[in-house]
């Protein structure tokens, strides 16, 4: 079952003018106090770093070179005298340090996704970048290590993403409604104190927080997917303290909740027919059936149907369903590179064996191979839910799902019934669309995907208008998957590593065309964990 719709987290990783340079700290000693008279931002106490814990999606110690710390901020900032919440971040320092610029800050998206397990793993795609900024992440509140929410346990978790998510009956509408339900209730009751505290504007707040106990003038960030939208958050939150930005994967800021999870489905069927294409280009190096796209898909179709009336042997005594199917699905069309694992995946369903794609539809959950679950899916939904103002009744969701279908046969019904996820939830919602506009802000590079499927090519060009005159400036990939910069594209990244090293702007309405790739690479390794 998806959280709302699907998440927007940074894949493959795991994704005009001069601006004024960015000032140094001598290693993060700010001393600042903030304008809402909350206390002083203290300087950070970096030490060594720990594994990852099981909310943060687990795996390795980060390499000795790294550091560790935590900031106290107020929990809840109308009462910034109060009670406080732990920050947890993550650094690697300059290589550069005579010629460093600050601190470049990330957030690999979401919401929910954990910095301090996703940097580490990523920061080989940003080692330019390193060569003259620390690279610094963190957990948002409500985030792995940074108070993280919880709500159902893994045996729970388990059962609700192996749930039916595409209902047909009145009692399979009736199940649907009641594990929603019992979702909630397990959220309210483990974690009702922090689920008011958890939007994006008070992380937007903590990141200025950030950056103040960094040393840093200004914010010089990297946003990607959900991180696009915290960014344009920030932004207008604090216009004249935004440095050298990069928002790449945007999220679009006019879209509703309900826009949002329609512009999805548009997106992935998208993604899968591109799959699909390239499979039918291959000949017969490609596993599957169908001499055209629309038969791929067809097929596609057909699983699904067989998967709703009887699942297969999947991982363990665990069996795939149609809604695990349909999420390995989502999850391979994250990134190019993971489009032989859906061959694969798809050709061993049709043959009964599910393995491989309830494989990645537990990457997509933050479920690793020792059935632990990152909060990735808790955090997701507390956020997403205190953000959004709207709660959608039944009727009104059953009167979208025909558009919902027309957008996309294949996501289009897991992604209509999607919402529902916050009607019902304890704490009510707070924007229909995020404010971004950010008047007198430095210009923001703003990257814009033709074939992402998570957050689709139109919202680069809305963020760019909604931030305002002179702030955004456009950048176009005419690639596949989700991101940009973190695809390797040589002429993205030298645009990004231009920006953010040099402070040099590309020209509005630059257009970068992926190269093409006639022989497919190896396929990697399945992901244990979708927190990249």
């Amino acid at each position: 079952m998806p959280t709302h719709a699907w998440r927007v987290t940074a894949a493959a990783t795991l994704a005009a003018g001069v601006l004024a340079t960015a000032a140094c700290s001598s290693d993060g000693d700010g001393k600042k106090p903030t304008a809402d008279g909350s206390p002083e931002v203290k300087p950070l106490k970096w030490g060594d770093c720990e594994a990852p814990t099981a909310a943060q999606g687990g795996g390795q110690a980060p390499p000795k070179d790294w550091q560790c710390a935590t900031l106290d901020l107020p929990l809840d900032y109308a009462k910034p005298e109060g009670e406080t919440i732990p920050i947890a971040l993550i650094r690697a320092k300059a290589r550069d340090q005579k010629n460093r610029l600050g601190s470049l800050v990330f957030n690999f998206g979401g919401p929910g996704g954990s910095g301090i397990s996703t940097l580490p793993g990523a920061a080989k795609e940003y080692e330019a970048l390193r060569a003259r900024y620390d690279l610094v992440s963190f957990d948002p509140r409500g985030v792995g290590g940074s108070d993280p929410v919880l709500c159902e346990n893994d045996k729970q978790l388990d059962q609700y993403f192996s749930e039916d998510s595409s209902p047909e009956t009145p009692e399979e509408e009736k199940a649907f409604v009641e594990n929603i339900r019992t979702y909630q209730e397990a959220c309210e009751k483990n974690s009702a104190a922090l689920l008011p505290r958890v939007g994006t504007e008070n992380a937007a707040r903590d990141l200025d927080r950030i950056r103040q106990a960094l040393g840093d003038e200004k914010l010089n960030y990297f946003g990607i997917s959900y991180g696009t939208e915290l960014g344009g958050v920030y932004a207008h939150l604090f216009p004249k303290n935004v440095g050298r930005a990069v928002f790449d994967a945007v999220v679009d800021p006019t879209k509703t909740a309900e826009q949002s999870a329609l512009g999805q489905a548009k997106g992935f069927q998208l993604a899968l027919g591109n799959f699909a294409q390239d499979c039918v280009d291959r000949g017969d190096e490609c596993r599957l059936r169908g001499s055209t796209p629309k038969e791929i898909e067809a097929d596609v179709i057909k699983l699904q149907k067989a998967l709703a009336a009887k699942p297969i042997p999947g991982i363990g005594d665990r069996m795939l369903t149609e809604t695990q199917a349909t999420n390995g699905i989502a999850q391979a069309l994250y990134s190019k590179e993971l489009w032989p694992l859906l061959e694969q995946g798809l050709d061993e369903a049709e043959g009964g064996q599910g393995q491989l794609l309830m494989a990645l539809s537990d990457a997509l959950n933050g479920r690793d191979q020792q059935g632990r679950y990152s909060n990735i899916g808790a955090a997701n939904t507390a956020i997403n839910c205190v953000d959004d103002k709207e709660r959608y009744t039944l009727e009104q969701t059953k009167a979208k799902l025909a558009e919902f279908r027309a957008a996309s046969p294949v996501f289009g019904d897991l992604l209509g019934w999607g919402m529902l996820t916050c009607t019902g939830w304890p704490v009510p919602g707070t924007w229909e669309t995020p404010d971004v506009s950010a008047p007198g802000a430095d210009p923001i590079l703003v990257i814009g995907n033709t074939g992402d499927p998570a957050t689709p090519y139109e919202g680069a060009r809305n963020m760019v208008e909604r931030l305002g005159p002179g702030v955004g400036v456009e950048l176009t990939y005419k690639g596949e998957g989700h991101g940009a910069y973190n695809s390797g594209d040589p002429c993205v990244q030298k645009a990004v590593n231009g920006y953010l090293l040099d402070g040099k702007t590309p020209a509005e309405g630059t257009v970068c065309t992926a190269a093409p790739n006639p022989t497919p690479p190896p396929p990697p390794e399945v992901p244990e964990s979708s927190a990249a």
